[in-house]
């Protein structure tokens, strides 16, 4: 895993963004998991906030996971699923933008864009647990 706040690089067509992920909280404030990203100077940040029903990272444990439930994860340390998340947010006009995005309001839409890039078992396979 990278070290939290590592810059990286995301290419998505012919454009390059920087991006990296943070753990923050402010005294009396929730927990979040911030993504930053940065395309041609302009920042824009993905933040998922802590909540009823909404789990991030652990401030002791921070390994960049959000979800709503059992099987219903994103880790924002992956490549592809800022991919996804950048995918996103493009296709709803939202990118490039200098703002800051609710991360729940992308996150069933990228667990949808996921699950469809995910190939299906090949037929004979035993089922998952």
């Amino acid at each position: 895993m990278r070290k939290d706040g590592a810059v990286r690089r995301l290419v998505v067509d012919d454009r390059t963004y920087r991006w990296s992920l943070r753990h923050k909280h402010h005294d009396g404030d929730v927990c979040r998991d911030v993504l930053h990203l940065v395309l041609d100077g302009i920042r824009t940040r993905i933040v998922f906030r802590e909540g009823e029903g909404r789990g991030i990272s652990s401030c002791y444990a921070h390994d960049g996971f959000v979800a709503t439930g059992p099987g219903r994860a994103l880790c924002l340390n992956e490549p592809g699923t800022v991919r996804r998340l950048v995918d996103e947010a493009t296709d709803r006009g939202l990118l490039p933008g200098a703002a800051e995005l609710d991360g729940w309001d992308l996150f069933e839409a990228v667990l949808r864009r996921a699950a469809a890039a995910t190939p299906a078992a090949p037929p004979g396979c035993p089922p998952g647990p």
